[in-house]
């Protein structure tokens, strides 16, 4: 028997070393466009990538995607660095991926707007969050590198529109892989700490790269979180960070954030100068209307003839009190002319009266009602005796007391004429006083006895 048959297992292992050591597999850059994508729980990515005529399926493990700027999807298109091997367990060659980024738009970019839209729609740019900065600070605390142009302009505008107000730098790393830790962790500290009113997070200019800690979503979650309003002042105006749209209030520049955070002396000057000379007129006018008064107060007759105004005052007393006790007296007169209208009105009305008045009403009426049922029995009596006569003379007893008879057949009906009987029918004649039992001999009709 020929034993050159190889195995399933065997065969794979050969095309995967074959792949493995080709130098064009090894160091692979591919565009495609993602399909299929799927994260697993464990970190590792596996999506399809195709284009119109062909497709393969990749994986890229979590080592590989953890340091990416951007969230993969689908229907996008990409830029691939990677390898092709053989997955043995199935027999199909794959792409193993390294490093992706997007075909057509910069991965920082798009994972800039990944970003906004989602801290969005959680909420953590919503004005109704946002804390308002104090208008007057004592202790202003200002988070960017210690070492910057940034820092020393806030300082520096600080002391020059406000000096009273105590600046404390809290120095934090603002580029590189490590600043949006630190910046997070400065933050957290702050207010944990307390006693600051304000707080300017920020730094200098640069370009999208060494902005890039301001745009991480640790350091958009720990502003939205502050106790203490936080004023953002990150690049120039022109710059725009995830951090400015969390913030409570966004500056266009370090500068900018300190001239928000404190208000200008020399204005304040004013604005008090202003005030002291309203307040000034208002009380010159008020000190005047006040002895214009005071001084129509001295010249009034109660001023001038204060003896004469009490005894017309005394005068004005006694004939109050007069006027006083005739109204008691007229009151009391009035008083009592009801009370006795009233008292008269209820003794006409007295229960007793009224039901001594009830009961002859009520034997009135019973004797009308006597009579009335009287006349009606009379009347009724009569019409019955009436009745009773014309019943009698109808009644076929009383006219059989006259000599009448009425004849019966033997079932006990009455025999109505002549044709319904024959010779030898018993029947039986009832009379006023009994009756007989006779048999017919013959029947005669036409013949009537009596006439």
């Amino acid at each position: 028997m020929n034993d050159n048959y190889l195995t399933v297992t065997a065969l794979t292992k050969y095309i995967k070393r074959k792949m493995d050591t080709d130098p064009h597999l090894r160091n692979l850059w591919l565009r495609g466009e993602i399909s299929n994508f799927k994260h697993h729980s464990r970190g590792h990515m596996y999506m399809t990538i195709k284009d119109d005529q062909a497709r393969v399926q990749a994986v890229m493990f979590a080592g590989n995607n953890r340091n990416m700027k951007f969230r993969p999807e689908n229907g996008m298109n990409v830029l691939i660095k990677g390898e092709i091997s053989l997955y043995e367990a199935y027999g199909q060659y794959q792409l193993y991926i390294q490093q992706m980024e997007p075909d057509g738009i910069g991965a920082l970019y798009l994972a800039y707007e990944q970003l906004k839209e989602k801290l969005n729609k959680e909420g953590l740019f919503d004005q109704a969050y946002k804390k308002k900065v104090p208008r007057f600070p004592e202790h202003i605390g200002v988070i960017t590198s210690p070492t910057g142009a940034a820092i020393r302009d806030i300082i520096t505008t600080i002391k020059r529109r406000y000096p009273i107000a105590n600046v404390t730098v809290i120095p934090v790393l603002v580029q590189g892989p490590s600043a949006a830790v630190s910046i997070k962790n400065a933050i957290e500290t702050a207010n944990a700490n307390g006693g600051f009113d304000t707080l300017i997070v920020g730094r200098g200019g640069g370009s999208i790269e060494e902005l890039w800690s301001f745009n991480e979503e640790i350091v958009a979650r720990a502003i939205f979180h502050s106790e203490i309003p936080i004023i953002s002042a990150v690049g120039h105006e022109t710059d725009t960070t995830i951090s400015d749209f969390a913030a409570d209030l966004r500056a266009p520049t370090p500068t900018g954030a300190a001239e928000l955070a404190v208000p200008s002396q020399m204005e304040l000057s004013d604005r008090i100068n202003v005030l002291k000379k309203t307040l000034t007129r208002h009380m010159k006018n008020e000190l005047s209307n006040n002895q214009q008064y005071f001084a129509r107060l001295l010249q009034s007759y109660a001023f001038r003839y204060p003896e004469q105004l009490l005894k017309q005052k005394e005068q004005e007393l006694d004939s109050y009190l007069e006027q006083l006790h005739r109204g008691m007296i007229k009151n009391n007169k009035d008083s009592e002319a009801a009370f006795s209208h009233i008292y008269k009105r209820l003794v006409s009305q007295h229960p007793e009266k009224q039901l001594r008045q009830a009961g002859m009403n009520l034997d009135r009426m019973v004797k009308q009602q006597y009579n009335a049922m009287s006349q009606l029995i009379e009347r009724k009596s009569l019409k019955l005796s009436n009745n009773m006569d014309k019943l009698t003379l109808v009644n076929p007893l009383e006219i059989m007391k006259r000599g009448f008879a009425l004849p019966y057949s033997i079932d006990g009906s009455i025999i109505k004429s002549a044709k319904k009987v024959k010779a030898k029918d018993k029947i039986i004649i009832n009379m006023s006083d009994g009756n007989l039992n006779c048999e017919v001999l013959s029947v005669e009709e036409g013949q009537t006895y009596g006439k």
